[in-house]
């Protein structure tokens, strides 16, 4: 006799980073997102980035058009004076935080994620070459 087995889930980290960002700003602090930009499909300047990482600041006041979707976190923010369209798959945060605290949380790799399916529009394509791992995560204050 088999068990039956449950169906896999969709990845967690959407849904915790939603939730501290809500609290991050409930709390009347500013959330900052800590982003591994040499993970496939982030775009942010390339001015920000420092040392393969970059951390953007996501308080209402700061962005516009803020989605934190799914698949993806998605907005418009002014680098330098120029606006622009930022894109970070969730995958890539490593991240969220309250700047004036540090109070926030590290998202782990999610080992159970469940992949999109191949001819899923969204799904970011392959890296011909792994990301460079490296570092140590640490706040910014």
């Amino acid at each position: 006799m088999s068990e039956a087995r449950p169906p896999p889930m969709s990845s967690n980290r959407p849904y915790l980073l939603r939730a501290i960002y809500e609290w991050i700003v409930d709390n009347g602090l500013t959330p900052y997102l800590m982003v591994d930009a040499q993970q496939a499909g982030v775009q942010v300047p390339a001015s920000a980035i420092k040392d393969g990482r970059v951390v953007l600041n996501v308080a209402p006041r700061a962005v516009a058009q803020l989605e934190l979707g799914n698949r993806e976190v998605a907005f418009m923010a002014r680098f330098g004076g120029v606006g622009q369209s930022v894109r970070v798959p969730i995958a890539a945060v490593l991240a969220i935080y309250a700047h004036e605290t540090g109070q926030g949380m590290g998202l782990p790799p999610d080992e159970g994620e469940v992949a999109p399916p191949l001819d899923d529009p969204e799904r970011p394509d392959a890296s011909p070459e792994p990301p460079k791992r490296g570092g140590h995560l640490r706040i910014i204050k």
